[in-house]
């Protein structure tokens, strides 16, 4: 028997015990009067009452030691003999073991060395652990464990539990920005009969109740230009987007993005937007002027550098895609000019080729934040055209460290032009291309029903708060991310 196995059985003993004694180990409910962060603000002397779980313990005779800790943070309980009432000290020693649930009534003090301590008057236990903790110096450091199993990365590494309190903060500072700005948040629905709004694959199922196939949301993009179809002039969602794609440091298969809408304004509305918002988080979250990211230092200072797609490709790799402008031409000059890392075979088409020859070679060079405007129109099917040059797009997009951050663009509100563009998406689903759009019929009904000049913005949540907390993943900003099931892991192993 191993070491875990004998450190179960225990637990499972005094469990038995607990129970025979008529000695409840999960009690309904407990009154918890402060959290651990109070009490340690208390002053000497203060009578306090709290709850939360034992990380570690200390016997030593006639004094024991426990860390005390709640979402709040730690604090050290002291048991002492003559002091402690003689019931409460021998249970602690007798049936407490480290992850149980307690809540203690004491007063504050500080021990000989000055820590602020609670000296335990009364104890309760509100939860018996059955399953040892990792240990703190040899436990949870492999990184796919840690995600697997959250719920104990948490409790081992509160630095986790920080990430995740900035994300919120980073996410409720995004949404008072745009309710400042006068925005309505909105809901759309995450399952939908045609999914559309981006170039992504979906993850498809069915509806018993009617005998149909649905879709996950790639996007709430065609059900919030129905708003302002409808009337609204301002409208955003924070909401779920799920792609059947890679997974890798950038990509997790849900993940959540902002998206918003406003009519009457263009692209460049987008660029002022987001540098106030960078401005504003600064502000709010006490984030410097240049942050360190993966050994990068990345300056935030506003405004941000701009650059236009077909500039970027001529100053980075000296392709003109106004001379290179069909698929065969792009093709030839890759080759001529011996490009690596860029995949042709599986690129059936013009927009497919530049958008991985970008993706692969040109994107990753770019390191500190610059905007790129005007990309070719066979990129978004959904963007306007440029007034001068019909070829380019009104679009906007971020990167930095060559991720796009957000994505934005003046909006398709000319219903013919709509309907011929995802016509040429419905051919390309049909010939093979996974991540091309379906025919939306009623998308286009609305449009015809007319929407005024309106500019789209896409906001990545999850790696906006990968910079701004100098995480390495994707994965390390989403609680839950998607990991592969054990039985797989443990066949392949």
């Amino acid at each position: 028997m191993g070491r875990e196995d004998e450190i179960i059985k225990e637990r499972l003993r005094k469990l038995d015990e607990l129970k025979k004694q008529k000695i409840n180990p999960y009690p309904n409910r407990y009154e918890k009067k402060q959290d651990v962060s109070e009490c340690l603000k208390l002053k000497l002397n203060t009578k306090v009452k709290t709850a939360g779980r034992i990380m570690t313990m200390r016997l030593l005779g006639k004094i024991a030691f426990g860390k005390l800790n709640d979402s709040s943070g730690n604090i050290q309980l002291v048991f002492q003999d003559k002091t402690t009432p003689k019931k409460d000290f021998e249970f602690f020693k007798k049936y407490i073991d480290s992850g149980d649930f307690i809540g203690i009534e004491g007063e504050i003090f500080k021990t000989k060395t000055g820590e602020h301590s609670v000296l335990v008057k009364k104890l309760e236990l509100l939860s018996k652990s059955i399953l040892p903790l990792p240990e703190k110096w040899h436990g949870l450091t492999d990184k796919e464990e840690r995600y697997r199993k959250r719920y104990l990365d948490l409790i081992i590494n509160p630095e986790v539990k920080e990430v995740f309190d900035k994300r919120e903060k980073i996410i409720d500072v995004i949404r008072e920005l745009l309710k400042n700005k006068g925005f309505k948040e909105v809901d759309t629905p995450y399952l939908q009969p045609v999914y559309g709004g981006a170039s992504a694959e979906p993850f498809k199922t069915h509806l018993n109740a009617l005998d149909i196939d649905l879709f996950l949301a790639i996007s709430p993009e065609l059900y919030l230009k129905r708003l302002i179809v409808g009337g609204y002039d301002k409208v955003f969602t924070i909401a779920r987007n799920f792609r059947n794609e890679g997974i890798d440091r950038w990509h997790n298969p849900e993940f959540t993005m902002m998206e918003y809408y406003a009519a009457y304004e263009n692209y460049e509305y987008h660029m002022k937007f987001t540098e106030e918002l960078f401005d504003y988080l600064r502000k709010k979250l006490n984030i410097k002027e240049t942050i360190e990211y993966q050994d990068k230092k990345i300056n935030l200072k506003t405004p941000f550098k701009k650059i236009t797609f077909r500039d970027l490709l001529k100053k980075e790799i000296g392709i003109d895609i106004d001379k290179d402008n069909t698929f065969e031409k792009l093709k030839k000059e890759i080759e001529n000019k011996k490009i690596q890392g860029v995949n042709i075979k599986d690129c059936h088409h013009y927009g497919a080729l530049l958008d991985e020859l970008y993706k692969r070679v040109v994107r990753p060079r770019i390191i500190q934040p610059t905007f790129l405007t005007n990309y070719p129109v066979e990129l978004i099917a959904l963007a306007k055209r440029n007034e001068k040059d019909n070829t380019k797009i009104n679009s906007i997009q971020l990167i930095i460290d060559g991720a796009e951050i957000m994505k934005a663009y003046d909006e398709l509100n000319d219903p013919f032009d709509q309907e011929e563009r995802l016509k040429e998406q419905a051919k390309l689903l049909r010939q093979g291309s996974k991540e091309a759009m379906p025919m939306d019929e009623d998308f286009i009904n609305a449009l015809k029903i007319g929407m005024p000049p309106t500019a789209g913005y896409g906001l990545g949540i999850d790696r906006l708060v990968i910079l701004l907390t100098n995480q390495a993943s994707i994965r390390d900003v989403i609680l839950f991310p998607f990991m592969k099931p054990e039985e797989m892991k443990e066949k392949k192993e």
